[in-house]
């Protein structure tokens, strides 16, 4: 595989051949459904990348499962809390079922986003771009010239909050699909943000006072058939920037979280939301909680993925612009682990760079 992947012809020109693909706007899906047989070169990976794609034989668990039912009897509560609690501080990850929101909802926003994918390139070209942090955007790769190697995925995303985005922006063929999932992801995330503010003592309206769910991208993954899976990746390691993500996706499988020093195969529950722990969380709970590398292998099934994200972020930085962690978690036994950073430092880190592991969370760490 390593060979495979060092092959790329001498005379070969990878930026030419980036800008091409990037601007015929057809994206990975356009390039599945032309029948090729095998991958263009700016998609292949490093050997560094690729050399654990075979998950270990014994792996380390399952994503712990929190059922929210019966959310506001007090000794469900408590129990919910610590579960939530629990699976912050050692996974990064859960699933939730018995969230509130009906399951043909969540088939209905799953058909909407595939609907979009599946039209014909011309239909969904107008909003191709790479004008990222408000409207209405369909690209391949985010960081299509920023990273190392380009991933087999595209994407669907909206700025949905704080200002709202008029519905007319979207696309026609998953517009109420999507606006109504804005709020019904919004929803789940602000019952989660609740037991998350609860499992560190603080009151539970305490995230929602500071506006941890108002800033809130959506984004429609579309991964279609890979015909070299093992030589390229849906989306590369990486965590996730912000406060919470929310997840729904369709069952085929590729989502892998890194637990006990080892990929995790995700196995969907019908009818259920991931929800992850992001950068921003980690800093602000002084690393009680913890934002953990994830990925996406390549499809190798006929149908595609359809992935739903909504990542949620704060609104209002403080008055200095400044943020760190919460001082109300501080103390002389606990003191920060973490330094205080600037708006610009925080989306510098994001949008300078590709998609990797924790290198803000890295940078930002107290050396004692």
């Amino acid at each position: 595989m390593a060979a495979a992947a060092d092959a790329t012809p001498p005379s070969y020109d990878r930026v030419k051949a980036v800008k091409e693909f990037d601007e015929s706007k057809m994206g990975v899906k356009g390039l599945s459904d032309s029948g090729i047989t095998s991958i263009p070169e700016f998609f292949v990976h490093p050997p560094h990348t690729l050399s654990d794609l075979k998950l270990a034989s014994g792996t380390s668990g399952s994503l712990p499962v929190v059922d929210l039912a019966d959310l506001e009897s007090a000794d469900r509560r408590c129990t919910i809390v610590d579960q939530v609690k629990e699976a912050a501080k050692t996974w990064g990850f859960f699933q939730v079922v018995n969230h509130g929101v009906p399951v043909s909802v969540l088939e209905d926003t799953i058909g909407a986003v595939r609907a979009f994918h599946d039209q014909p390139r011309d239909v969904k070209a107008k909003y191709y771009k790479r004008e990222e942090g408000r409207g209405v955007m369909y690209a391949s790769n985010n960081d299509l010239y920023r990273a190392e190697a380009a991933s087999w995925h595209d994407s669907l995303q909206a700025w949905m909050g704080p200002e709202p985005l008029p519905p007319e922006e979207l696309p026609e063929v998953c517009r109420w699909e999507v606006a109504a999932w804005d709020g019904h992801a919004r929803g789940v995330a602000e019952k989660v943000m609740e037991l998350l503010s609860e499992g560190l003592g603080l009151e539970r309206g305490r995230f929602e006072e500071l506006t941890f769910s108002e800033s809130r991208v959506f984004v429609g993954h579309c991964y279609p058939y890979c015909p070299e899976p093992d030589r390229t990746m849906g989306i590369t390691p990486h965590t996730d920037p912000g406060i919470v993500t929310v997840l729904l996706q369709n069952g085929i499988k590729g989502l892998q979280v890194k637990h006990g020093g080892e990929w995790v195969e995700v196995s969907p529950v019908h009818g259920g939301l991931i929800i992850n722990v992001g950068d921003f969380l980690q800093i602000v709970s002084n690393g009680e909680y913890k934002s953990v590398q994830h990925r996406v292998v390549a499809n190798s099934e006929k149908e595609p993925r359809i992935s739903i994200v909504v990542f949620f972020n704060l609104s209002k930085w403080k008055g200095s612009g400044r943020y760190g962690p919460l001082p109300e978690l501080l103390s002389p036994e606990r003191p920060a682990i973490y330094r205080d950073f600037t708006v610009q430092e925080f989306l510098d880190n994001f949008y300078g760079k590709g998609l990797d592991s924790k290198s803000f969370i890295e940078k930002i760490q107290i050396q004692n």
